[in-house]
């Protein structure tokens, strides 16, 4: 079937500390979330000039995917759009609608499944759409690739340089990714599809990295919880994993953020501060590895993906697990798969 274009869309971050609130403001927009709290999650990205590195490693990987794209010989100009701050998607496909692009793709920068990896990208799309009206294009979103041969070898090699830095070839291997409510965990797949199920596929991808750098024993962990605390969300929390660890005796940790494809706020703030600040503090050896998006097995997954809508290439999987939203390759999302909860109000995840 034939493309206009490749829209990459993600979620956004600040640029510059005015840009923080307002950035934060459309996060949590009809959330109840109280001014305090935007507050106090605005001084994370202050903490860093009030500029996340989100929006720079989404420029980065489309360049990449674009030298992919020419070096395979694709002519498919790419687009950037983003749900939370500019450019905001909206823009982008009325740009796209005013250079002629009538059909296109849709790269969304998550491997999962769930409501905030994946459907919520759904949604921004039908509202992009539906924004720029009946010029808009059609947009027909890629499929997961948690286990994409490509992502869990790009994993594991940074996995390996981490135990490199490290330096003990016995230090804990511990995987973390971005934690949700429980309930809205359970509603990302149901019973009989639970290959659609984020914790789900977050574990399978962690397994088949775990298997290849040879780690026999390995935790999956969670981060960047926010919301009320009588809302229970996936747990352990990876700094109160550390601490866990020390009690048991470990003295070094290489931690892998398998939940991201980029060194986003979440992850240099959850991780590269507070986790690693935790580790020194017990006085343990800490490494975290690379995500995976300036390897250019990333771009290469990502045309790859590409080939699979326009060539009917083959689809390639590590696992046996459904992956949700593939309609092309004759897995399609559930019925009331990746539903929104209606759930007291939540503090902004601030991933970007």
């Amino acid at each position: 079937m034939n493309y206009d274009a490749l829209l990459w869309l993600s979620f956004g971050g600040p640029e510059g500390p005015d840009d923080v609130m307002p950035f934060l403001e459309n996060v949590t927009r009809g959330r109840g979330v109280p001014p305090e709290r935007l507050a106090e999650v605005a001084e994370h990205y202050h903490h860093f000039g009030g500029v996340s590195p989100i929006n720079q490693l989404n420029r980065d990987a489309i360049a990449a995917v674009e030298r992919e794209l020419a070096a395979q010989g694709i002519e498919l100009p790419v687009y950037f759009g983003n749900r939370n701050w500019h450019p905001m998607v909206e823009d982008t496909v009325e740009r796209m609608a005013e250079d002629g692009v009538k059909r296109a793709l849709v790269f969304a920068t998550s491997a999962y499944g769930g409501y905030s990896a994946c459907r919520q990208y759904d949604e921004d799309i039908l509202r992009a759409r539906a924004a720029v009206g009946r010029k808009a294009p059609q947009l027909v979103k890629l499929r997961q690739f948690f286990d994409h041969p490509l992502f869990v070898e790009a994993v594991a090699d940074a996995v390996r340089a981490a135990y490199e830095q490290v330096g003990d070839p016995e230090a804990r291997l511990v995987f973390t990714a971005h934690s949700v409510p429980t309930a809205a965990d359970a509603a990302s797949g149901p019973p009989e599809e639970g290959g659609n199920r984020y914790s789900r596929q977050v574990a399978e991808a962690s397994r088949l990295v775990a298997e290849r750098v040879g780690a026999e024993t390995y935790d999956v962990v969670w981060q960047s919880r926010s919301g009320p605390p009588q809302v229970p969300w996936l747990e352990p929390d990876i700094v109160d994993h550390i601490e866990a660890l020390h009690g048991k005796g470990v003295r070094s940790v290489v931690c892998c953020p398998i939940g991201f494809v980029s060194d986003h706020l979440e992850v240099i703030w959850d991780l590269d501060n507070e986790a690693a600040d935790k580790a020194a503090e017990l006085g343990m050896r800490f490494a975290r590895s690379a995500t995976p998006n300036a390897d250019p097995r990333f771009a290469q997954l990502v045309v790859e993906l590409i080939r699979e809508q326009t060539e009917n290439a083959p689809v390639r999987k590590l696992s046996t697990l459904v992956t949700g939203g593939d309609t092309a390759n004759g897995a399609p999302c559930a019925t009331r798969c990746c539903e929104p909860l209606k759930r007291p109000a939540a503090a902004p995840a601030g991933n970007a």
